[in-house]
């Protein structure tokens, strides 16, 4: 058993497959500040976060970085339709806009917007199973939306003032 656990990792080390290590922040302490603190894209960025070792405090006043999710918006377009009319491919994007600065307002991480988008096909046909990979695919941007900031906040580091 132990013979084959060690070819397993022997044969994935080969390939490049490595699991995902903890990011290492350049700071201790978040103050996290998003307009709907209640969504399940705070929840999950909370929980990364925490993961990484970041400490989250309540109130700007404690934190090293205060990181202000200022809008998340998912949205879905019409990609494509049929000959009938019939709506054949949708487009959904999942947008953040967000800012990582200091008490001193030092830009950490200056504004901007990341914006995830992924098309799917339609049928109206199969509408419960189409609203369930819509709702699939919701959570995977929100997950790499997460992974996004999070890799962005490694590798933050004050910004000098103009």
């Amino acid at each position: 058993m132990r013979l084959l656990i060690l070819l397993m990792s022997l044969l994935l080390a080969a390939c490049g497959f490595h699991l995902r290590a903890q990011a290492g922040m350049p700071f201790e302490t978040l103050y996290l500040d998003a307009t709907n603190p209640g969504t399940p894209f705070i929840a999950e960025l909370r929980r990364n976060l925490e993961a990484n070792q970041v400490k989250l405090v309540n109130s700007a006043g404690q934190a090293d970085v205060i990181l202000n999710i200022v809008t998340e918006f998912p949205e879905k377009q019409i990609l494509s339709l049929g000959g009938s009319g019939r709506v054949t491919e949708f487009t959904l994007r999942y947008r953040v806009s967000l800012r990582a600065y200091n008490l001193k307002q030092q830009d950490w991480i200056p504004a901007e917007d990341i914006v995830l988008r992924r098309d799917y096909s339609f049928d109206d046909t199969r509408i419960l199973a189409k609203e369930a990979e819509e709702n699939l695919l919701y959570q995977s941007m929100r997950s790499d939306m997460v992974q996004q900031i999070i890799r962005r906040l490694s590798r933050a580091k004050p910004q000098p003032t103009q």
